[in-house]
């Protein structure tokens, strides 16, 4: 069973190497469906002790309206990360990779669920700058093959070496940003109201860092279809199938 579980894995491995990383590629789906077939963990949802780590995606990105370049990677809009929270909301920007670390949050069914997206700007007028989207989330388990998943914030940030004066000129508080459109007010509102949104904040002059916060987000359910030492397969409540590796 393990030789034939290794080799599902290569198999996937492959088809995602193929085929772009979309799961709902054919040869993708019937690798994962193979290899789904094999896990090991039976109640996934309930092996934090397997789960724990830094997950790093190796399928397509699953945000909303991405391109994929002939390269193979994949260029967003910078609001399409972070529930349009960030500004300039348009710019450019390519995923260079997306991170998941799972880890205990001071008791043993609380683990943090974040999305940490690291990526590259495109179209800027000085050099290419490179930061991070950071959607906070906190997860405990439902049964034993799902998890309940709620986002409670965001964070955008510059990576180490990324200079603090370029950044602050393309992500800093502008005077010149377009005055909101009363349908951008309308979904402001209802965000403070359903989500206890709290808009981000002026950056720190510091870090470069802008956030914001959400005290009464939806929560929602994600279905662990495979877990081991090497790999982790989830399924969202819309089908989206994303597969990450152990770092």
């Amino acid at each position: 069973m393990a030789a034939q579980r290794q080799a599902a894995k290569q198999a996937l491995r492959n088809a995602l190497t193929h085929c772009g990383g979309d799961p709902q590629q054919d040869a993708i789906a019937a690798a994962l469906e193979d290899l789904v077939r094999l896990n090991p963990t039976p109640d996934p949802a309930q092996r934090f002790d397997l789960a724990q780590g830094n997950w790093r995606l190796i399928s397509a990105p699953s945000f909303p309206d991405g391109e994929r370049q002939e390269d193979g990677t994949y260029v967003y809009r910078l609001g399409r990360l972070a529930f349009n929270l960030f500004q300039p909301q348009d710019l450019r920007v390519q995923i260079d990779e997306v991170w998941q670390p799972v880890f205990p949050l001071g008791d043993r069914s609380r683990h943090s669920h974040d999305i940490v997206v690291t990526f590259t700007t495109l179209g800027t007028a000085g050099p290419p700058l490179q930061g991070q989207v950071r959607n906070l989330g906190v997860c405990e388990p439902q049964d034993e093959t799902h998890i309940q998943v709620q986002f409670t914030g965001g964070v955008l940030e510059p990576i180490a070496q990324t200079d603090r004066q370029q950044w602050q000129q393309v992500f800093g508080d502008r005077t010149d940003t377009p005055r909101s459109s009363w349908k951008e007010r309308g979904q402001g509102l209802f965000l403070r109201l359903m989500f206890g949104f709290v808009p981000p904040g002026a950056m720190d002059p510091q870090t470069g860092k802008r956030e914001f916060q959400m005290k009464r987000s939806p929560k929602g359910t994600l279905e662990i279809l495979y877990l081991d030492e090497e790999l982790r397969i989830t399924r969202g409540e819309k089908g989206t199938v994303l597969v990450c590796e152990r770092v």
